[in-house]
């Protein structure tokens, strides 16, 4: 008779269950999977999704020797560029009492998973250096598997990781609750932090003390952004007065300083040198450097046109306004364009785009890199949250070009309702 599988949310346990008895059905399952048996019961879907992907890129879970550490040169490097580093101080009065206390460790890395900071209980930091779990290691799910970590990174979400839901077996002594920092100006991912113990002393409301610890973080990187806004408008002020027709000044994320003439916004695409951004209600605006930021003066209020040339190799965006560039394209980046020029205003998010590119909805770390450099690339043109083109933009798409051999199930769609784009059959898979 199969046990009740585990709730599907981020705590690896419930209130009241029996540890020891759920972390040996929980290594059962595991052998069970690495010997191609019938599972005892199914792992949680966040686990089930990290096994797949770790399997996949051929991680040993047998893995003996700790990850190789990066250079105590290279550490110090990533923790100087990590602005992580400012927020440290909250991280330690919210966890690192509480951890040596509770006999864990807090970690915390960047956003590759390279682990720059470790405190916390003394025996467990002697334990983990066993296991390569100390400052200079890459724990991401690539290097050593399923891990509260690099799962996190990978799901874009809090995690915590039991016993035998690691994917080494070594790991599974091990408990790890990890949450994701993000930049709460640009939502980039900025690192991870994990407090990780004994197994035995694995518990639910370590995430919620985690994610507070995080949210704290967060918001002293909000303080710190407002507080450099409020500096540059100093600097704007005598830059707007000067100013014979509409304007703002922005710091380099694109957060808005001050505005002349003009409605105010909170926040536009991030500025390029000689690359005009378009501003939804604006126009199209000329960014010029000024100390801390931009100041960007509006061009023209003329309607903007985007044009996918897609019978070019490359394929390339051509945008015309005030101005007209051209942007050229990889074919992943045209084909997204295409699925957005599709989906109209709906827009879609980033489960509806891995689907249309993958067939699943199992790549959204992909799909999110790929559309932050696509956004860096065309500015203001692409908007988020969902994912869509910019309501004042004319796209225009001539015909399916180069993407005729497309096989991302999207594609393939738009084109059976277009039978002058018709693609080429996808090639076998199997």
């Amino acid at each position: 008779m199969r046990e009740v599988a585990v709730d599907e949310g981020v705590c690896a346990v419930r209130p009241g269950v029996d540890v020891a008895r759920h972390a040996r059905m929980l290594a059962r399952v595991h052998d069970a999977l690495l010997s191609g048996e019938r599972l005892p019961a199914d792992p949680r879907g966040m686990v089930a999704r990290s096994w797949r992907r770790v399997r996949a890129q051929g991680v040993n879970p047998d893995l003996g020797d700790p990850p190789d550490l990066m250079g105590a040169d290279r550490v110090e490097a990533r923790r100087a560029a990590s602005p992580l580093q400012r927020v440290l101080p909250e991280l330690r009065a919210a966890l690192t009492s509480v951890a040596e206390d509770a006999r864990h460790i807090m970690v915390v890395t960047d956003a590759d998973g390279v682990l720059l900071w470790r405190e916390g209980s003394t025996a467990v930091r002697h334990r983990a250096d066993r296991l390569g779990f100390t400052e200079g290691a890459d724990w991401s799910e690539g290097v050593v598997g399923s891990n509260g970590i690099g799962t996190a990174i990978a799901e874009a979400t809090p995690v915590q990781m039991f016993a035998a839901e690691h994917f080494v077996r070594s790991h599974h002594v091990w408990t790890c609750t990890a949450c994701p920092v993000h930049d709460p100006r640009t939502g980039e991912l900025l690192g991870v932090v994990d407090v990780s113990g004994p197994a035995e002393t694995v518990h639910p409301t370590t995430v919620a003390l985690v994610g507070t610890a995080v949210k704290l973080a967060e918001a002293s990187l909000w303080r710190h952004h407002e507080g450099r806004l409020e500096m540059l408008r100093n600097v704007a002020a005598p830059l707007l007065v000067s100013l014979r027709g509409p304007g703002l000044v922005v710091d380099e994320h694109g957060w808005v300083a001050a505005v002349a003439g003009m409605p105010a916004v909170d926040r536009i695409a991030v500025p390029r040198s000689g690359r005009p951004i378009a501003i939804h209600g604006v126009g199209v605006c000329v960014p010029e450097p000024v100390p801390g930021g931009w100041l960007l003066r509006v061009d023209s209020a003329e309607p903007i046109r985007l044009e996918l040339d897609l019978a070019q190799r490359p394929p390339r965006a051509i945008v015309d306004g005030a101005n007209r560039w051209v942007h050229p394209l990889s074919t992943r980046h045209a084909e997204l364009l295409v699925l957005l020029a599709g989906a109209g205003a709906a827009g879609m998010d980033a489960g509806a785009l891995s689907a249309a590119l993958y067939g699943d909805r199992e790549h959204l770390v992909t799909v999110r890199a790929e559309m932050s450099r696509l956004r860096r690339s065309l500015g203001g043109l692409l908007l988020a949250r969902p994912y869509r083109i910019a309501p004042e933009v004319d796209v225009v798409v001539p015909d399916l070009g180069v993407l005729r051999g497309s096989a991302a199930p999207g594609i393939r769609r738009l084109a059976a309702c277009n039978p002058a784009a018709t693609v080429a059959p996808a090639a076998p898979t199997g």
